[in-house]
């Protein structure tokens, strides 16, 4: 006797803007063979300090003028004042773009956080500020393993709620490989008070020591399972392949079984291994046939805080 499958899942993917020709071309590549699968949206990141502002920018329309897909925007804090992040905010707005990652974001070269002398001081701060902008859609970071930075794993929750509160409509989780840590961090959640979607982040592993300095970046434990199995594999991508295509899958499956059907996966800007895992849970290609029609709705005025200076 079979066990019944399980229902497909709603999936959104993570892309960075390129930084050079090469690094474009794989970029839209994979753009390309992704958006078959109709993601509910795409999000395009922001370099640390702000480094590829417009660059975000440029793919972020580039991607809602000339496909299928409805993109979402990173958006930080760091290295720009109200008056800026307002007129960006009005730029996604008149270009068709309503949905905004928000995120306190990282200095450039590392070092301490230190907000714009006329800036957001933190994420929370920031999802207000869009909302005062205009009524985008706005998702927010959550940590499972607790934000590195964080004063302790309740101040963290504190600060998700606070994002919440502020307007945020959903959370997208930082990468993790033990699935108990994300189930108990959305109880951990309700019992704080967070009402809101919680949305996993999900890393397809290709290169493991490339992901283990990610991990120690922002506080992910990897599992001793998991370098287990990708022990003696730096020369053989082919396996390393097929290793993370299955990881990854019974991950998914797994949260499934728990009652999560949503994820949102980190492409790392390549397209196969997406592709076989969203095929493997059931997702398959539509027929696409021409471009979406753009947004024509205009930008509202911008409400300022008339006791900010």
């Amino acid at each position: 006797m079979t066990s019944p499958r399980s229902p497909k899942p709603t999936v959104s993917f993570e892309f960075f803007p390129p930084k050079s020709p090469a690094a474009e071309g794989q970029l839209w590549a994979a753009i390309r063979a992704l958006e078959p699968l109709l993601p509910e949206y795409v999000s395009v990141t922001y370099g640390a300090g702000g480094s590829t502002r417009d660059a975000t920018f440029d793919t972020v329309t580039r991607i809602f003028s000339e496909t299928h897909l409805r993109p979402a925007a990173h958006l930080t804090c760091v290295g720009q004042s109200r008056a800026e992040i307002d007129d960006l905010l009005g730029r996604y707005w008149q270009a068709g773009v309503r949905h905004i990652v928000a995120l306190r974001g990282d200095p450039p070269a590392g070092g301490d956080y230190q907000p714009h002398p006329e800036g957001y001081a933190n994420a929370a701060e920031l999802v207000a500020g869009i909302k005062r902008v205009a009524d985008f859609e706005i998702s927010v970071a959550a940590y499972p393993e607790t934000h590195p930075q964080a004063n302790s794993p309740q101040s963290d929750l504190d600060n998700l709620k606070r994002k919440f509160d502020s307007g945020a409509d959903r959370a997208i989780t930082q990468f993790f490989f033990d699935n108990q840590r994300y189930l108990d961090f959305l109880d951990r959640a309700a019992a704080a008070g967070v009402v809101g979607e919680i949305v996993p982040g999900i890393l397809p592993v290709t290169q493991f020591a490339q992901m283990t300095k990610f991990a120690a970046m922002c506080g992910a434990s990897v599992p001793d399972w998991l370098e287990d199995l990708f022990d003696g594999l730096d020369e053989d991508p082919d396996t390393r392949r097929l290793v993370a295509a299955m990881v990854t899958t019974e991950q998914m499956r797994s949260l499934q079984a728990s009652g999560v059907n949503t994820f949102h996966i980190y492409t790392l800007n390549r397209a196969d291994l997406t592709l076989g895992i969203c095929r493997r849970l059931g997702l398959k290609p539509a027929k696409l046939v021409g471009v979406m029609a753009p947004l024509s709705e205009a930008m509202p005025p911008v409400q300022r805080d008339p006791n900010f200076r």
